[in-house]
C-alpha cells in the first residue's frame, strides 16, 4: 500500500545563519513529521548578528517555483513568511488562488530579531487586502499586530479585542503573539474564527537571547499541524507546544555572537 507525505511549502525568504526563513521552516516541518517544499523569494546576506544584505527573486522565479511545487508534489498546507515587496505578494496570493489552497498559514514578517526592516510599505497593504483574506490563520507578534490595525497594543488586556478585530477585519483566525512583552508568563491568544472561540496559550518566559527565527518556527509548526489533519484549534496548541520545548531546549546552547536560533529537532534528542 502506498504511503503519502503530509506536504508543507514554505514560501519566505532564505536566512543563510540557518536560524529562520526558509532554512528554520525546513527543519521544523521535517521535525512535525511533514515532508518540506520550499519557494524562496529572497535571499538574505544574515548571521545571528543581523541582516547585512537583501537580494530579492524575480516575481516570476518566485511564482515559477510555486507552480513547480504544487502542479507536481502539492501542498496540503502552505506557510508565508518575508514577502518583502507587493508584487511578490501578488504573486503568492494569486497562486494561492489558482490551485485553491485552503490552509494558508501567514506569518506577516516585518522586520528581523535583529531590527532590520524586511518589507517595502506599499507590501503592507497588499497583504491586507490581497493574502490575508486568503489565509486560514495569521500569526502577528505585537508590533506586526500593531501594523495591521494601524493603532497600539497597551497589553495583555487588549489581546482579545485586537484578536477578534484583526480576524473581523481580514476573515481569517488570529494566534496574537505575547514575546514582545514582559513579565514571567506570556500568553498568545488564538482566536478561531470558523467556530468564534478563543483558547490562551500561556508559557512560562525562557530567559535566553535564542530567539532568533521563533516567529518562522512557530508559523511553521502551525502549518505542519494543519498538513496533519488537525483542527484549527489543535493546530495552534501543538504549534505552541513545538516551539516552547524547542526554545527550552536551545536556551543553554551558544552559537554566534547575537541571537542564535532554537533547537528546532529537540525531539530527536535521548531524554537525559
Amino acid at each position: 500500500m502506498t504511503k503519502r507525505y503530509n506536504r508543507v511549502l514554505t514560501i519566505a525568504g532564505s536566512d543563510s545563519g540557518g536560524g529562520a526563513g526558509i532554512q528554520a521552516d525546513i527543519k521544523t516541518i521535517s521535525a512535525m513529521g511533514c515532508y518540506a517544499a520550499s519557494a524562496i523569494t529572497a535571499v538574505t546576506v544574515q548571521n545571528t548578528i543581523g541582516v547585512q544584505a537583501v537580494h530579492p527573486v524575480p516575481p516570476d522565479i518566485l511564482g515559477a517555483q510555486i507552480d513547480s511545487v504544487l502542479s507536481d508534489i502539492g501542498a496540503d498546507a502552505i506557510k508565508t513568511g518575508m514577502l518583502h515587496s507587493a508584487e511578490v505578494v501578488e504573486v503568492v496570493a494569486s497562486k494561492i488562488e489558482q490551485y485553491g489552497i485552503r490552509n494558508v498559514v501567514v506569518d506577516p514578517v516585518m522586520v528581523s530579531t535583529s531590527g532590520h526592516r524586511l518589507i517595502e510599505e506599499s507590501a503592507i497593504e497588499v497583504i491586507k487586502k490581497r493574502l490575508l483574506p486568503l489565509s486560514r490563520v495569521v500569526t502577528p507578534n505585537v508590533p506586526e499586530a500593531e501594523v495591521l490595525i494601524g493603532g497600539k497594543i497597551a497589553g495583555e488586556s487588549d489581546f482579545e479585542e485586537v484578536a477578534k478585530e484583526l480576524s473581523e477585519t481580514y476573515g481569517t483566525s488570529v494566534l496574537l503573539k505575547a514575546g514582545h512583552l514582559t513579565g514571567e508568563t506570556l500568553t498568545d491568544y488564538f482566536y478561531n474564527i470558523e467556530d468564534q472561540s478563543l483558547t490562551l496559550l500561556p508559557s512560562k518566559r525562557v530567559l535566553t537571547k535564542n530567539t532568533h527565527g521563533t516567529g518562522c518556527t512557530l508559523s511553521s509548526a502551525f502549518a505542519a499541524a494543519l498538513a496533519r489533519g488537525e483542527s484549527l484549534t489543535q493546530a495552534a496548541q501543538s504549534a505552541k507546544n513545538y516551539i516552547h520545548q524547542a526554545i527550552i531546549s536551545g536556551s543553554e546552547y551558544e552559537i554566534g555572537k547575537g541571537h542564535g536560533p532554537v533547537d528546532h529537532f529537540f525531539i530527536l534528542k535521548p531524554s537525559e
